[in-house]
């Protein structure tokens, strides 16, 4: 339930063009703006269809600190459920995913359909003979739809398509799908999960931050055998760009274009990977195909919680105002099965539990979190590149590589999303 005006803190004197307030980060009360005005209004990133391959098929899945089973039905339609049973209440499902012909409560033995419906529940003489069930399924994320295989949920009634919520990012999506010979993204891999004491606006604000990565994750630069710290520098031709909607880019390609190396982007060559660039160039085209390979996968933030980073992808799972759970899997690609060894490899050494690069991200979190406790300074600066920002040709605003035109971005939609009754 919304708050009264007067107790809801004053967002439009918090967020400023090119600061914000720490209170943002540690309030209770801005937290569960955050919910009821972001998480549950907005389209969340859910899940990917091919993790539920078969009719029967579920994954526990979230949008925010909601528990989602994300389901597959008899007649292959794909099903966000709440994972609650609507007797009294016990959660439906324990294990993170399975195959079933129906979803049983294991406190009462009330039992449902994996599309939601209620089937049955034990002595039915005990609620008479007029007791309806079609009141009394599961509930459900009130409208769901797909793009490309990700699936997303919104619990609004009313509001943009997923379209219209994807807007500019979509092409993101279109990229990752090329990158499969037959244009489909597999998420097959089994996922991490990682765990942080910080506010969820640390993670997304730092997704594509190019700012950091030469301090941060310099120890993974100096043994790396690739062009990667080139792009976080500042003679990088990479582009910070502001998409809309709180969606955020660290556009690589004019980086990866001027090496113009085919799979540079993955630190790799093409003889290392000869099936899969053969694969490529017949369902392609070798000009289609070489293009593909040089500018790679996108390094994008698609507001509010799913992060792809070249060879993986995040889900962003806020829990309290200061406890986040990162889930993580590598990409995987429809009939590219030696880029999909590779990319597991890959990911298990960057974001795996004795990874080099999620460990130094999840370690500034935390201190980020620690710090903007402290009385003083009460802000957090955010003025990096304003003075050179420009309107690019698809009329987004854009930075170079290491400016902050990417955590305005966020935080002008954040400011929007949070005031729009007031402004109403």
């Amino acid at each position: 339930m919304t708050a009264p005006v007067a107790d809801r803190p004053p967002y439009g004197r918090l967020i400023e063009d090119d600061r914000v307030h720490g209170s943002l980060y540690t309030d209770e009360r801005v937290f569960a703006d955050e919910l009821e005005r972001i998480w549950y209004r907005t389209w969340v990133y859910v899940g990917h269809e091919s993790e539920i391959p078969e009719p029967g098929d579920y994954v526990v899945k979230s949008i925010g600190p909601q528990s989602i089973i994300m389901s597959r039905d008899r007649q292959g339609v794909v099903h966000l459920l709440l994972n609650r049973c609507s007797h009294r209440a016990n959660q439906i499902c324990e294990s993170a995913r399975g195959n079933t012909g129906a979803l049983r409560c294991q406190y009462h033995g009330w039992t449902f359909g994996t599309d939601g419906s209620l089937l049955g529940y034990p002595f039915r003489q005990g609620y008479g003979p007029d007791t309806p069930k079609s009141g009394l399924g599961l509930g459900r994320v009130t409208r769901s739809d797909s793009y490309r295989g990700f699936v997303f949920g919104s619990f609004a009634a009313e509001g943009p398509t997923l379209l219209e919520h994807l807007g500019a990012a979509r092409e993101a999506l279109d990229r990752v799908a090329r990158l499969s010979p037959v244009g489909r993204v597999e998420l097959t891999a089994g996922w991490l999960q990682h765990e942080v004491r910080a506010n969820w606006k640390m993670l997304v604000e730092n997704e594509t931050d190019g700012y950091h990565p030469q301090f941060v994750h310099s120890s993974i630069f100096e043994v790396g055998e690739s062009h990667v710290a080139e792009v976080y520098s500042e003679k990088s031709a990479a582009t910070a760009r502001d998409l809309g909607d709180g969606h955020t880019e660290h556009d690589l390609r004019p980086q990866f274009r001027r090496h113009d190396v085919p799979l540079g982007w993955f630190g790799t060559t093409e003889d290392r990977l000869p099936d899969y660039c053969r694969s490529m160039r017949a369902a392609y085209g070798d000009g289609t195909a070489r293009e593909i390979l040089v500018d790679g996968s996108p390094h994008i933030m698609i507001f509010p919680n799913l992060f792809i980073a070249e060879i993986q992808l995040f889900s962003i799972q806020p829990l309290a105002v200061d406890r986040t759970v990162q889930h993580v899997t590598p990409l995987q690609f429809a009939e590219a099965p030696d880029l999909n060894r590779r990319l597991l490899h890959q990911v298990s050494g960057s974001v795996g539990p004795a990874g080099f690069l999620l460990a130094d991200d999840s370690e500034m979190y935390e201190r980020n979190q620690r710090g903007v406790a402290a009385l003083r300074p009460e802000w957090l600066v955010l003025r990096r590149g304003l003075n050179r920002e420009r309107i690019d040709d698809d009329g987004h605003l854009a930075g170079a590589a290491t400016d902050e035109t990417t955590q305005r971005g966020i935080w002008r939609h954040i400011r929007t999303l949070l005031t729009e009754e007031e402004s109403a």
